[in-house]
This record gives structure tokens, C-alpha cells and sequence, in this order.
């Protein structure tokens, strides 16, 4: 493979791996699968399911906190 396509592909999977993680999460670890019937219910689980992962993401960082003193 030429050396500017190892280079373009190596800029474009760091860019995918920090988008595609969340996702991944919110797939594997949490359970998500849309089976629903409508949009709206769609939406309002995937919405949910942001908030649980942010939620459980902000209670790491807060437990990880060091306080300067």
C-alpha cells in the first residue's frame, strides 16, 4: 500500500475509533437494540440511552477527580 493512503487511512481511524466507541458502548454494554414501532419511541430510547451513558460516564469522572489543594 503507498505511503499517503497508509497515512490517510491512519487520520481517518483515529477520528472513527473516538466516534464509533460510544456507540459500541451503548450497543454491547448496555443493551441497545430499536425494535419499535414509530419514530418517536425510536428517538426517546436512543435519547435514554444517551442519558444513562452520560450519566454513568460522569459518576467515573467524578470518582476519578483528584482535588488540588
Amino acid at each position: 500500500m503507498p505511503t499517503h493512503i497508509k497515512r490517510a487511512n491512519s487520520a481517518r481511524s483515529k477520528v472513527r475509533a473516538l466516534v464509533e466507541h460510544p456507540f459500541a458502548d451503548q450497543k454491547h454494554r448496555m443493551g441497545l437494540r430499536i425494535r419499535t414501532m414509530g419514530l418517536a419511541r425510536a428517538t426517546i430510547k436512543i435519547a435514554m440511552a444517551n442519558m444513562a451513558c452520560n450519566i454513568r460516564r460522569l459518576t467515573y469522572h467524578e470518582t476519578q477527580r483528584v482535588e488540588c489543594a
